[in-house]
């Protein structure tokens, strides 16, 4: 076999022996017969003169084929091609990405950025757990976008907003969470809402905007063509009036499709999503659909339930449009366990916050203070001083659990919902099997409720016979979906190694305790990362909390190993780039640095040659033990590495106050954004 290109027609041809039809079919090529006979008008081969050979137009097509080549010429034509699907597999990229201080991404993230970063649509549908968001907010400061839409699930609303405050460089952007049909989204750089509020006035304010970049988290949510959140979201055709509506995405510059199931059933729910972001190579329905799902005709109409030419389609796919990887590609960059603290919406439970903050108030000081005597102590490489902050620590939460047990009961009922339809997202996400903790016994049933013959239940009231039951079912059983159980009685004993994604629908304070119900599936006989979230309530006791017993699971595991400084709560979360650090390798600070913290924690405490507290300044509360303990340390210029990467943390919230150019100075960075 040998394939040639003609730049004149740009189609690749291809001369084989008979025996090679079903490799050059597979491939995507055609047959042609002669010049002249071909039934389509401006046929590209009958322009060519092909006689009687194998062609095809689709360079991922030819690519296929690349080791047949013919010439440097052909080889030549194919490389973009070849990139992109190299690049869409890619586990690396050498790319510089702006990312802020104490962060960094990992080098899959990395390459998925660079891909989408060369295209004005792409679908990232990398398998769950590996950091589709971070991937999105890595693209945002990569290509310096100012006004963004991310559509996403109601339950993710929260959690997109604190990872792009997080992760995002550019601290000028704006955000408007919609959480109601009152929120003004004609100003914000970002727009974060659900796919259940783009409708009525909501639809027709981002409708007005033109958007630099529009992100859809969870994109098989608009797989369904007749269905009205895709149909606002993606626009659709209208018979009547035949003519195109569109929908939002057609507002946006660039496109971003993040899932981990680009196809949850059927092949034919990836059309919609693959058509709205390149409409030329996937737009046509039927072409797609007789294609890649098998499409034929019956007494009943068109059955498109089949699946035909998949690997013709992914190579289409990877060549054109999405990055995939799956976690056995990658998993020797990603911690054995990923755990992160996942916010749920106030909407609805408002009260129940309020009534848990005010029983709160009298406890929060004393938290706050050993927190932050946690955290300086750390910084400052002051062991002694540290343990004794974590115990103090240790001391007031145990008191706040101990004290509002009966206000932690009602929000953990009241949020139910909630985690219902969290838990119903990562199901419908991709993930097979799911494990679900909780405490209460009103929490579990409930649970059990909703979830019926998918569940089974482990709880303290099981028998032996039955507690081994329900395992082996959860195990073995396919139609078993998801494992309910109590943190205490089901956190001990049991495998359950067929899950790898538990959920914490409440929170326990003992770290030992979370830590065995983990280990449930992460153990003996489990191949792939175990990720691990914690749901609380926004502005709830547990979302307070939720990041300290993160902190000192972590604690806990790196007590052993002396080459590995305890992290800070503000470095712990889903994010495997901000695990902890070895204690020597604080980035170092230089000496511009060190006096550009000073200046900007003096300022903010109002401490500078011992002047007065200035008007409109000063910092937050979370941060004003922090922050004067260190502006006094820095009179004196003395601050330790990790003192200064504290710092270097906390600043930029401040930046209006402070000034760009400390920042900048603060950060490394030259005025003009080049390293110093």
């Amino acid at each position: 076999m040998r394939i040639s290109f003609n730049s004149e027609h740009m189609i690749w041809i291809a001369e084989s022996a008979f025996s090679d039809k079903d490799t050059l079919k597979a491939a995507g090529f055609w047959w042609h017969q002669q010049p002249g006979g071909c039934r389509f008008q401006g046929c590209k081969a009958c322009a060519a003169g092909v006689r009687m050979k194998w062609w095809t137009f689709k360079a991922e097509s030819a690519a296929r084929l690349v080791q047949y080549s013919t010439d440097e010429a052909t080889k030549e034509s194919l490389q973009p091609t070849i990139k992109s699907l190299n690049g869409s597999r890619a586990a690396d990229a050498e790319i510089n990405i702006p990312v802020p201080d104490g962060l960094a991404y990992l080098g899959f993230q990395k390459a998925g950025i660079a891909y989408a970063a060369e295209r004005d649509g792409t679908l990232i549908a990398d398998e769950m757990g590996l950091g589709k968001t971070i991937q999105a907010l890595g693209l945002i400061n990569l290509k310096g976008y100012k006004n963004i839409l991310i559509i996403v699930p109601a339950s993710l609303r929260l959690n997109w907003l604190r990872e792009a405050q997080k992760w995002l460089t550019d601290k000028a952007l704006t955000f408007a969470l919609v959480d109601s049909n009152e929120v003004d989204v004609s100003t914000a750089n970002i727009v974060i809402v659900n796919y259940d509020r783009v409708k009525n006035h909501v639809f027709d304010s981002l409708m007005a905007r033109q958007w630099d970049l529009i992100v859809i988290d969870e994109c098989h949510k608009v797989k369904n063509p007749e269905a009205q959140r895709t149909r606002r979201v993606l626009g659709y055709y209208d018979r009547k009036a035949k003519g195109s509506v569109p929908g939002l995405i057609s507002k946006a510059t660039n496109k971003l499709m993040l899932t981990g199931t680009p196809i949850l059933n059927r092949t034919v729910e990836l059309q919609p999503i693959a058509g709205a972001i390149a409409p030329k190579m996937f737009g046509n329905f039927f072409a797609f659909a007789k294609r890649y799902c098998d499409a034929f005709q019956t007494k009943y109409g068109w059955d498109f339930t089949g699946a035909s030419n998949l690997d013709e389609l992914q190579t289409r796919l990877r060549a054109s449009i999405m990055v995939r990887r799956l976690k056995v590609d990658v998993l020797k960059e990603l911690p054995p366990k990923t755990r992160s603290v996942i916010l749920l919406s106030q909407n609805g439970l408002a009260n129940d916050v309020k009534a848990e903050q005010l029983e709160f108030s009298e406890w929060e000081g004393n938290l706050d203070e050993a927190h932050a005597d946690a955290e300086l102590a750390l910084a400052s490489g002051d062991v002694e001083a540290y343990s004794a902050a974590v115990a103090r620590l240790d001391s007031h939460i145990k008191i706040a659990f101990s004290e509002m047990s009966a206000a932690r009961h009602r929000l953990a009922v009241a949020k139910v919902p909630a985690v219902i339809e969290h838990c119903d997202e990562v199901l419908e996400g991709g993930v097979d099997k799911l494990v679900i903790f909780a405490h209460h016994h009103d929490v579990i049933s409930a649970l059990t409720e909703h979830y019926g013959a998918n569940a089974v239940v482990l709880t303290g009231e099981n028998t032996p016979e039955d507690r081994q039951s329900a395992v082996d079912r959860f195990q073995s059983d396919p139609n078993v979906k998801v494992f309910i159980g109590s943190i205490q009685a089901a956190g001990v004993g049991i495998t359950l190694t067929a899950a790898s994604h538990v959920v914490f629908a409440e929170l326990d304070w003992v770290p030992g305790n979370v830590t065995q119900a983990e280990d449930r599936c992460h153990r003996i006989g489990q191949h792939d990362n175990v990720t691990i979230q914690h749901l609380v309530v926004d502005g709830s006791l547990d979302a307070k909390l939720a990041h300290i017993l993160v902190w000192k699971q972590y604690i806990i595991e790196q007590a052993l190993d002396t080459q590995r400084a305890l992290p800070t709560p503000a470095t712990v979360n889903a994010d495997p780039a901000t695990l902890p650090m070895p204690a020597s390798k604080y980035p170092k600070a230089t000496a511009a640095q060190r006096e550009a913290c000073a200046t900007g924690l003096q300022i903010l405490a109002g401490m500078c040659d011992g002047a007065h507290k200035q008007d409109g300044e000063g910092f937050n509360r979370m941060d004003t033990r922090i922050g004067r303990q260190l502006a006094a340390k820095s009179m004196n210029r003395d601050l330790t590495d990790g003192e200064c990467w504290l710092a270097r943390r906390i600043l930029p919230k401040y930046h209006g106050q402070i000034g760009e150019a400390v920042i900048a100075a603060v950060k490394g960075l030259t005025t003009d954004g080049s390293t110093l």
